[in-house]
């Protein structure tokens, strides 16, 4: 499966022509899924909640890609006076996580609730991403960010993240919480992030 226009950042939009825009991007990955398995790469809350039954789950990596705590959230993890912070693929490097298939069955119906719980709003940029698996090379569904977002928090200081992790709570829980169950997760399927062991340690 391959989309140039998947690639391309999602502008914000307002009311309408921002449903509108989401319901045509949806039926574009409907159309490029329609027969087919669908794959889904998941890097955080798809870890430990992915709501949704998997025929097979390999571990994998996506190139070009990394993981990092730095994508705002004002609902969810945090609230407008006080934002939390969810995590979101962003450019550059390599991210382990684990690839899903959803059996061709069940793929429409899976990608349909997939895009209500990750696309409510244009903050998201989704595209396939390339990872090998013991099936093969695979093409997964992926929810990336541009650094170009206002959702991108850029480089954060130490006592920025101490403070987030101390505070924000959102209609999901805590930002610590979020990060915590991310790691834990990840540590089960046997993949270690260096980078979100040491930003934990500001919550000590």
């Amino acid at each position: 499966m391959t989309d140039t226009a998947a690639h391309a950042p999602l502008a914000l939009k307002t009311d309408g022509r921002a449903q509108a825009f989401r319901g045509a991007l949806l039926d574009q990955f409907r159309a490029q899924t329609a027969g087919r398995d669908l794959w889904v790469f998941g890097y955080a809350s798809l870890l430990w909640r992915p709501e949704f039954d998997a025929q097979a789950q390999h571990k994998t990596r996506v190139w070009g890609w990394h993981r990092a705590l730095k994508m705002w959230s004002r609902l969810n993890r945090g609230s407008p006076e006080c934002p939390g912070l969810v995590f979101a693929l962003l450019p550059g490097g390599s991210c382990q996580g684990v690839a899903y298939r959803v059996d061709r069955a069940q793929a429409d119906e899976v990608l349909v609730r997939l895009w209500a719980r990750e696309m409510p709003m244009d903050v998201y940029t989704p595209c396939w991403l390339p990872c090998d698996t013991p099936e093969g090379r695979i093409q997964a569904l992926a929810f990336t960010l541009p650094r170009s977002s206002p959702s991108f928090t850029g480089e954060l200081p130490a006592h920025t993240y101490r403070q987030i992790f101390r505070q924000a709570s959102g209609r999901f829980g805590t930002t610590l919480d979020y990060a915590r169950q991310t790691y834990e997760s990840l540590k089960l399927h046997g993949i270690e992030d260096r980078a979100l062991a040491a930003l934990l340690r500001h919550a000590d």
